[in-house]
């Protein structure tokens, strides 16, 4: 890839979105960034001769298509894709909506894969890109209530693009997942996280505490969503970039915690999961 590069970048209009599009803008180089709005995205960053901004449902492929589209035809091709948008659907499992659980799935796990979809073709027509997912460390760990649905899709991209990297590798396409910590982002904000009502008592007093807790850290999470940015181009511009980034010191902790947790569960019943082979 050359020096300067064209992104994709989802979810533009706001939030982290805003932040990764001002750094690659700030590194040099062309940004398509996109949004239900896509006035949002020229409301947050301004006028620029290097930035276009597009309509884009991540839940609609053909709108994916539409954007990939948009994309080359302005700047002639496509370097860099970041599967960034996405929501939170909170509550316990029990209390959740069919649709709401499904409706997570369909903006956190589908909406990457739409995209990235509709990017392949082009990026593996001049043989070289990189697709950048916006994961989480709800991805690697679940921890704490209300995640069933968000780890669920979280978890689904982790597989989705560990899986990819192999299959896309031999045309010069990466991919990397990005597992951020806890950043003052707005994924805990009310337009952004989406609360089930609750219905079951056995439940009610875990949901009022922790319905305070995730309203008590938004806008108070230690990580700088800006200083990720930049560290989003930068890693995105090495030779090799990490399958997976750790995005805080909270995420490197938890990655850590994460790896001993499987090796001692691979110990515990190492005599009896090893005896399984037919006899000879």
């Amino acid at each position: 890839m050359t020096d300067k590069q064209v992104w994709l970048i989802t979810g533009a209009g706001r939030g982290m979105g805003i932040d990764i599009a001002r750094a690659a803008l700030a590194a040099g180089h062309a940004v398509v960034g996109t949004a239900r709005n896509a006035a949002s995205v020229t409301t947050a960053l301004g006028e620029h001769d290097d930035l276009l901004a597009v309509p884009l449902d991540v839940t609609d492929p053909a709108a994916a298509e539409a954007a990939i589209a948009a994309a080359v035809e302005r700047f002639g091709h496509l370097d860099v894709l970041v599967n960034n948008a996405g929501s939170f659907y909170a509550g316990f499992f029990e209390e959740m909506a069919p649709e709401d659980f499904r409706a997570q799935i369909e903006s956190t796990l589908f909406g990457p894969v739409n995209v990235t979809r509709a990017a392949l073709p082009r990026m593996r027509a001049q043989r070289s890109g990189l697709v950048v997912t916006i994961s989480s460390t709800a991805g690697i760990a679940s921890t704490g209530d209300f995640l069933t649905a968000y780890a669920a899709s979280k978890f689904g991209v982790e597989g989705f693009m560990e899986g990819l990297s192999t299959e896309v590798a031999p045309f010069g396409i990466k991919t990397m997942l990005v597992e951020p910590g806890f950043f003052r982002t707005e994924l805990l904000t009310a337009q952004s996280t989406r609360y089930s009502e609750p219905s079951i008592e056995d439940y009610a007093e875990r949901t009022r505490a922790t319905v305070a807790g995730w309203q008590s850290m938004n806008g108070k999470q230690g990580g700088d969503p800006a200083k990720l940015a930049d560290a989003l181009v930068q890693v995105a511009a090495l030779d090799e970039p990490p399958l997976r980034f750790a995005a805080g010191a909270d995420a490197v902790e938890l990655f850590e915690t994460k790896a001993q947790t499987l090796l001692e569960q691979a110990a515990a019943h190492r005599a009896l999961s090893s005896s399984l082979a037919h006899d000879a």
